[in-house]
């Protein structure tokens, strides 16, 4: 684990996404956070010593699901297929596919070949397996602000986790995907999919893998938007801890209720043309029971 300093820094933005806005002071505290995501290789360890059975691979409960077919009731996650052609951003079926089969071990799913990599970031991940694993490992989740802090790696007010640059002179920083989302993936920082967690440059903290490759779990609750600056020094907060479980819902799906925690970081399905949340303002409202195979985590320890 690398250490923390804490301090103070502007948090959010407002110059990207709506929920992001608007800037405002935080203090947190100095904590250790993990260097890199939770590998699988580390994940199979926990599961080897808890029995631990992930979400995905657990057949949903049809009283849960009271509008789903019999048939679609099935263990299984959320796997990204690249469409063959264009297709419209709006509708992202186009490309996400509830993969029978699919969990941590099966990034694809049991009809593919391709099983899960030792030193990849583990996918597939709910938040209750993420709270699992922490507790088992005498650890805990971020909160976004904790999370946001380390991201920034003492840069305050930069728009990337290395600076202002996406690409400072053509060098990659970090597993984004190049070219137009979600049908052509040039590959130009040499991954398709994840990469191993010490695959790009760390950033000022010496922490890795902070922007791209997999979303990471907070333990927020999703909020529509920050809370505005306190304005006087005396009343900036110190290790908020988000909102109200109220206020995650939904509000365009109001029959759904389900709560929403904050995910972190982008991933490597970021793209300029469609996703910029390869920043550390970005955030991502994220249902607790959902999981796919780009969204992993990592721990802190607030004990020095």
């Amino acid at each position: 684990m690398v250490w923390i300093p804490g301090g103070r820094f502007q948090m959010g933005s407002d110059h990207h996404y709506p929920e992001e806005a608007p800037v405002h002071r935080v203090d947190v505290d100095g904590f250790y956070i993990d260097s890199h995501p939770v590998t699988n290789r580390q994940f199979r360890r926990f599961v080897e010593e808890t029995g631990h059975v992930t979400f995905a691979e657990i057949p949903p409960n049809p009283a849960d699901y009271p509008n789903a077919l019999p048939e679609m009731l099935y263990a299984g996650s959320l796997v990204f297929s690249k469409p063959r052609h264009a297709v419209e951003t709006r509708d992202w079926s186009q490309w996400w596919r509830f993969v029978k089969g699919a969990d941590w071990r099966h990034p694809y799913g049991r009809a593919k070949a391709k099983s899960a990599l030792p030193d990849h970031p583990v996918v597939h991940i709910t938040l209750s397996d993420a709270l699992a694993y922490a507790q088992w490992a005498g650890k805990e989740l971020p909160t976004e602000a904790e999370w946001e802090f380390a991201a920034r790696g003492g840069l305050d007010g930069a728009e990337f986790a290395w600076g202002d640059e996406l690409t400072p002179g053509g060098r990659h920083m970090a597993n984004t995907w190049q070219g137009q989302f979600p049908h052509e993936n040039l590959v130009a920082d040499g991954y398709q999919g994840t990469s191993p967690v010490n695959a790009f440059p760390p950033n000022g903290y010496g922490v890795y893998d902070m922007i791209g490759n997999v979303w990471e779990w907070t333990t927020d609750w999703f909020t529509e938007k920050h809370e505005a600056d306190a304005g006087k020094p005396c009343c900036i907060p110190r290790n908020p801890r988000g909102g109200a479980e109220e206020t995650s819902y939904d509000h365009c799906q109001p029959e759904v209720r389900i709560p929403r925690r904050v995910l972190k970081g982008g991933s490597h399905l970021c793209a300029p043309n469609y996703c910029r949340r390869y920043r550390p303002a970005a955030r991502h409202a994220q249902p607790v029971d959902s999981s796919s195979n780009h969204i992993g985590f990592r721990c802190i320890s607030r004990i020095g």
